[in-house]
């Protein structure tokens, strides 16, 4: 068995969320960590719970600005930074729709780092002071492009990817994995930028920022939020009879926890639902949506001299792209985030299946992972209620004049096609080279373009392989073109690509267009998150943990 990437666990967690959590069925008794037979057990736990709350405090930290971080411009200094994308695929960020309207892609990121006496206190694991970090929480915040709605996808920590090259601004390279690596190892090979490519490379999604919080401040605004409400089917206490568990202990019905409750209920599996990290992860999921409801009340910050704790804490303790490295630039994207009411809040998990290849660990489940990445690439909302701006077009080019977001410099308008030079590839053998590529099909392929108006389109000679069509583009100024040509062919949003490989706008045709002078048209697209996804909506208060038979009292 492969030895697990988690601090001080000596055997593989079950899937799902920060954590994975188990199927149906009885549940196999992983290390729980999460119980009181010991010291070491105690501290397990209470590092699990750190690594998810860790993912809260990007949302709190953006919630909050609204609230006053803008009086606080001394923080600024103390504003940490790092390299936002260390891979070698750009993709040049989230496109402009057709009215010019931007969606936001936020990656945020749990440490577990031990690299302080703070961190260490709180981390445990003495063995691992001064470690590798590992990025035990990953969740994508997608903001939409009208503000109408918001998407949390969460990653399984024990989900194997593909790992990308990743190089480090001192030129120190990470290759490419030749197998399959732990996703949150990504964050040991040079930094959250990795963990950006990683993500990168897996769902085609440009993510425009990253949040990277560890541990310290974290019990600090727990209690500063002043109470979160959280509902339970039944008397419930999380403690098995070899002394297991979290110590959690609720009457039924709705309870407002904080502080250390707080922490117990974030790390609570034995005592809800089947007893697996599913649960856990249902039970965070729902604390985070009643967490944002509180804020939206407005009641819990009030005090100026919490509030100025509150951010000192959540400053200290985080570190986030150049594009969000000022108090400015953090409450001009919680303004952004303000507008998404509630009710267009969904949480869910991204599918997974138990890997056939690595024991104890997961994968992207097939069709349906895909199905949610692909929502987020093309903007469609996960709760299945569409855009507040239903003519918005992800896939088209920028419209002159049309505000962007404030952390998004509106896209060039695209010039005249006539004007616009595009290079053609034919890259229709795949990356494999399974296949030989179709005789003169870059020269079909430009003459296609040349009668929609690209009359500056002409065939390459160079070699290239590509499973899908894609438009590599080198840089800003050519985002509308490609944008322009990628529209006139009825390419999809995601086959745009910034590249330093290539100049000017390249069109590389691939193996899905072989014949035919339109690139075959992808599936529709699916309307609603699928339920392996186990969306949950940031207005539903009537949500309850079911309560594991064997945990009541």
């Amino acid at each position: 068995m492969r030895q697990s990437s988690v601090r001080g666990e000596g055997a593989p967690a079950q899937p799902g969320g920060d954590i994975s959590g188990g199927g149906s069925g009885t549940p196999a008794p992983p290390a729980d960590g999460s119980g009181s037979g010991g010291g070491a057990a105690k501290r397990s736990g209470r590092r699990r719970v750190l690594r998810w709350v860790s993912s809260v405090l990007s949302f709190l930290i953006l919630a909050t600005a609204a609230g006053g971080y803008l009086y606080y411009r001394h923080l600024n200094g103390s504003i940490k930074t790092d390299v936002l994308n260390l891979g070698e695929n750009k993709l040049g960020g989230s496109k402009p729709n057709a009215f010019g309207q931007t969606p936001l892609n936020i990656l945020l990121i749990g440490s577990d780092a031990r690299d302080d006496a703070a961190n260490q206190a709180l981390g445990g694991a003495k063995d691992t002071f001064g470690g590798p970090p590992l990025a035990d929480v990953q969740m994508l915040l997608h903001l939409s492009a009208d503000r109408s709605n918001m998407s949390v996808v969460s990653m399984p920590r024990d989900t194997m990817l593909s790992m990308p090259k990743c190089t480090e601004p001192g030129g120190k390279v990470h290759p490419a994995s030749k197998g399959l690596v732990q996703t949150n190892e990504s964050l040991s090979r040079g930094g959250p930028g990795c963990t950006v490519a990683a993500w990168q490379e897996l769902t085609h999604i440009p993510i425009d920022h990253f949040m990277m919080i560890d541990f310290k401040g974290v019990v600090t605004m727990a209690d500063a939020i002043g109470g979160v409400p959280v509902c339970v089917q039944q008397n419930v206490e999380s403690r098995t009879k070899e002394g297991k568990g979290s110590g959690l202990k609720l009457p039924a019905g709705t309870s407002t926890i904080q502080g250390e409750q707080a922490l117990q209920w974030l790390r609570t599996r034995y005592g809800f639902e089947d007893g697996t990290d599913l649960g856990r992860t249902h039970a965070q999921h729902m604390y985070m949506n009643s967490m944002a409801r509180e804020f939206r009340k407005n009641a819990k910050l009030s005090n100026p001299v919490k509030l100025n704790s509150l951010a000192q804490a959540a400053i200290k303790a985080m570190v986030v792209d150049p594009g969000l490295n000022k108090i400015d630039k953090l409450y001009d994207l919680s303004m952004e985030l303000k507008k998404v009411p509630t009710g267009r809040i969904t949480m869910t998990t991204m599918p997974w299946v138990y890997s056939t290849r690595e024991e104890g660990r997961v994968e992207p489940k097939p069709g349906e992972a895909e199905d949610v990445f692909r929502m987020v690439r093309e903007d469609i909302a996960l709760d299945g209620k569409g855009s507040g701006n239903p003519a918005a077009t992800p896939s088209g080019p920028a419209a002159s004049g049309s505000p962007a977001a404030p952390s998004q410099p509106a896209a060039s308008p695209a010039a005249p096609p006539a004007k616009i030079a595009v290079s053609v590839r034919n890259a229709t053998g795949g990356k494999d080279g399974a296949q030989a590529r179709v005789k003169g099909r870059a020269d079909d392929v430009a003459a296609v373009l040349i009668g929609k108006g690209f009359t500056k389109a002409a065939a390459s000679t160079q070699a290239a392989g590509e499973d899908t069509t894609v438009v590599r583009f080198s840089g800003p100024d050519q985002a509308a073109g490609a944008a322009a040509v990628a529209t006139a062919l009825g390419l999809p949003a995601s086959s745009l690509e910034k590249s330093d490989d290539v100049t000017g706008i390249v069109l590389f045709v691939g193996k899905d267009w072989r014949t035919g002078n339109a690139p075959t048209p992808p599936p529709p697209a699916p309307t609603k998150a699928p339920d392996s996804a186990r969306p949950l909506n940031g207005d539903d208060d009537k949500e309850c943990m079911a309560v594991q038979p064997g945990f009541t009292w």
